[in-house]
């Protein structure tokens, strides 16, 4: 959501680690949506509330030409009962994945990636030898067929133990492949999981010779002036304005709040590592459906959605599903409107970004759960139906 127009990006200043800014303006061609009229009374009662058992604060962001509403609700800190502020920085979780997707269609414009070529021939040792050969496409739209890391980083009890735990993608990647197969033959179905995007981080490491975040802040965060948005790497802190994130525990037949703000994102690096606020994704989102920072072949690489199932771990087609994601965004379908966007979440955050194609309305929201993992909050999904 944002109600600023985007009025275009300065030209880079230079080649920064095989990144440059493609200067040229593209722009998709979108028809009108019908959007109903914005409703803040709605979105008002989405976020009424809190702190409740499920969140302690929130924040809600829309914008677009059908409407503009910006609220929050609940504390930023439980201890002194600060209130949300409504730019504070949160933890965007996967929505990193849609600006590692962004980093690798911008290289592959340049003909420094090529969609089809295989891991294998980036990265020759990172897959096992067994594994079919797998390409940059399929890691993009989920359908690689590479198993998951079989840790539930999202349970208390292992996340308090090692929030501080700094891990290498190739330790993530080894932890996920050593001695397991292939969960599906590449292209065949689709499964969502970080795995994929942390092999892109690597391919892009590979092609320009510099940190995956350098390719992002080259080509992303600095021509878009996205002052609130940051690759931490292995910095722990959340820096300017932001929410604290609490874990809800039960001590002794009471209810104590531990401080899960600081964590050592390395474990979700170019998959979910990054930081930023509703203003900057807004921007970010906006110029990337309108086609301002991808030619228009890598633009609709974007909304690409694999003609394949989604995995369920059976073999039966008769209760399959079709996927939803294309190769950077995702599609949810809210009554009789459309959103492409992504959400993320980590300890303590819960978020997401959406816009219809056309902008006029522009969804940006940040929980702050109380318990971590499982389903999306109530709140969130309130906010959602009522920005719809």
């Amino acid at each position: 959501m944002k109600t600023r127009h985007f009025k275009g990006i300065p030209r880079a200043a230079g080649l920064v680690c095989g990144i440059v800014l493609l200067a040229t303006t593209f722009a998709t061609s979108a028809s009108a949506t019908t959007v109903p009229p914005l409703n803040p009374a709605a979105l008002r009662a989405a976020i009424a509330g809190l702190p409740n058992d499920e969140a302690s604060g929130a924040l809600v962001q829309v914008r677009g030409s059908a409407g503009t509403w910006v609220g929050t609700s609940g504390v930023a800190d439980i201890l002194t009962g600060r209130p949300v502020p409504a730019n504070g920085r949160f933890r965007i979780g996967s929505m990193t994945k849609t600006f590692t997707a962004t980093a690798v269609l911008q290289l592959a414009a340049r003909g420094r990636i090529d969609l089809n070529r295989t891991v294998r021939s980036y990265l020759p040792d990172l897959l096992p030898a067994g594994y079919a050969p797998v390409t940059i496409r399929q890691l993009l739209n989920y359908t690689a067929g590479i198993p998951g890391i079989r840790i539930d980083h999202k349970d208390p009890t292992w996340f308090l133990a090692h929030r501080f735990d700094t891990w290498t993608p190739r330790q993530l990647i080894d932890l996920a492949t050593a001695g397991q197969p292939m969960t599906f033959a590449p292209g065949t179905k689709q499964d969502y999981d970080n795995i994929p995007y942390l092999v892109l981080g690597m391919v892009i490491e590979k092609v320009t010779g510099c940190p995956y975040g350098t390719a992002i802040r080259d080509g992303i965060i600095e021509p878009l002036h996205l002052s609130a948005t940051s690759v931490p790497g292995t910095d722990v802190k959340i820096h300017g304005p932001h929410a604290h994130g609490y874990e809800a525990v039960t001590v002794d037949g009471h209810t104590d709040y531990v401080d899960i703000t600081e964590a050592n994102p390395t474990f979700q690096w170019a998959a979910a590592e990054m930081i930023s606020n509703a203003p900057d994704l807004d921007r970010f989102l906006t110029a990337l459906v309108s086609g301002r920072l991808l030619p228009p072949a890598q633009t609709a690489e974007l909304f690409a959605i694999p003609n394949v199932p989604d995995y369920d771990g059976d073999n039966d087609p008769g209760n399959d599903v079709p996927a939803h994601i294309g190769g950077g965004l995702a599609r949810m379908t809210v009554g009789q409107v459309v959103f492409w966007g992504k959400t993320g979440d980590r300890p303590g955050y819960a978020s997401g970004m959406g816009t219809t194609l056309d902008l006029s309305r522009r969804l940006v929201y940040s929980v702050n759960t109380l318990h971590m993992g499982g389903d999306l909050p109530k709140v969130a999904q309130r906010v959602i139906r009522a920005a719809a």
